[in-house]
């Protein structure tokens, strides 16, 4: 690869992302986490407010988890959330390690990150392989194999690490991802303008939009899943998800998922009275959200319950469970879904309580 054009490339035309103007260890690590599986102008807005909130490591490890949860809500990827959390505890600990083998032992922190923020923060010449970086090596080396395969992901990072240039490392990691997700990218690549077209072999071959290869995976399971909005004084019973897990630590209407001749009333009803300890009298669908995860896609029936009882605090499959009004929202940790499915019942951020309550289609 030719060093000096790609660089002179990425120093012509690199975006001006913020952390990269003059390389800070906490706000390259956050940016480097919150961009896994995000695209960067999604995560740029979040990552300001997170600086912000918490100009320093040490503010953001004294953080509540709460708060971090409910700042990170709608970025999705939770697990990263609660990661992040632990892991400025332990860098305010431990101070910010310059290896990735240092930053290896930080939670939340894998082979990619470790690399990445060794290398653009403290310029140690530590390789990476995202995706982009994933993309213009198999492009360029015209690698043909299974890109998920571990074979080939072993030669790819052979391959990044055979490539850095001694004592240049953060700019030429940074000038690969800018390359792979500006003229490299995953469709209609721009291989006519750019920098590293001498030599590609998969240029050369015409190929370039067909690589790298991922074989097809299968569809994504279907499943459905039922929740209830139960209301006592002007608030609504809302419970915490398990801190492992989908979702882990997140607050959302109660609820289970439901097998395949499982009916939702049915269901929720015996889940109130079962879990919540609550007498229903009669619920109301009040309709259904649809929502993508990674690894299925859910439809999440929602209804709104009449019942008597106390407000129950423990909840049998969630850590805690409290009512909320409207304006306690913007401390909780919510995901999307959850904030969705409160949109429907009337129940959000911008909106009233709900008021005007559908007549019963289930008695109990």
């Amino acid at each position: 690869m030719n060093t000096d054009a790609l660089l002179s490339w990425f120093h012509e035309n690199a975006r001006p992302l913020p952390w990269r103007e003059r390389p800070d260890p906490y706000a390259v690590w956050l940016s480097e986490i919150m961009a896994q599986q995000t695209r960067i102008e999604t995560m740029l807005p979040y990552w300001r407010r997170f600086l912000e909130r918490w100009p320093t490591v040490n503010d953001l490890a004294k953080a509540p988890l709460d708060d971090v949860l409910s700042a990170w809500s709608g970025l999705g990827y939770y697990t990263r959330a609660r990661n992040l959390h632990a892991a400025a505890q332990a860098l305010a600990e431990r101070g910010f390690p310059s290896t990735a083998e240092g930053w290896m032992e930080i939670p939340g922190v894998g082979r990619y990150t470790a690399g990445a923020v060794a290398s653009i923060a403290f310029n140690a010449d530590e390789p990476l392989v995202d995706g982009n970086v994933e993309r213009v090596l198999t492009r360029w080396h015209y690698i043909t194999d299974d890109a998920r395969a571990p074979a080939t992901q072993r030669r790819l990072w052979e391959l990044a690490r055979a490539h850095l240039p001694p004592g240049r490392a953060g700019d030429w990691n940074q000038a690969l991802m800018e390359l792979g997700a500006t003229l490299c990218s995953p469709r209609r690549p721009r291989c006519e303008i750019c920098p590293l077209r001498v030599g590609c072999g998969a240029y050369r071959a015409g190929e370039a939009e067909s690589l790298p290869n991922k074989p097809r995976k299968g569809e994504s399971p279907e499943v459905r899943g039922v929740c209830g909005a139960w209301f006592s004084g002007g608030r609504v019973l809302l419970a915490r998800r398990p801190d492992e897990g989908l979702l882990g630590g997140l607050w959302e209407l109660p609820g289970q998922d439901l097998t395949a001749d499982e009916a939702e009333p049915g269901a929720l009803v015996h889940a109130f009275q079962r879990r919540l300890g609550l007498t229903v009298v009669a619920v109301a669908r009040l309709g259904q959200v649809r929502h993508i995860f990674t690894h299925r896609k859910l439809t999440l029936g929602v209804w709104l319950v009449d019942g008597e009882g106390a407000p129950p605090t423990q909840l049998q499959g969630y850590t805690a469970a409290r009512l909320v009004g409207p304006d306690e929202l913007g401390g909780l940790g919510l995901s999307t879904l959850a904030r969705r499915a409160l949109e429907l019942v009337g129940f959000g951020a911008q909106t009233a309580l709900f008021a005007a309550q559908p007549s019963p289609e289930y008695k109990v």
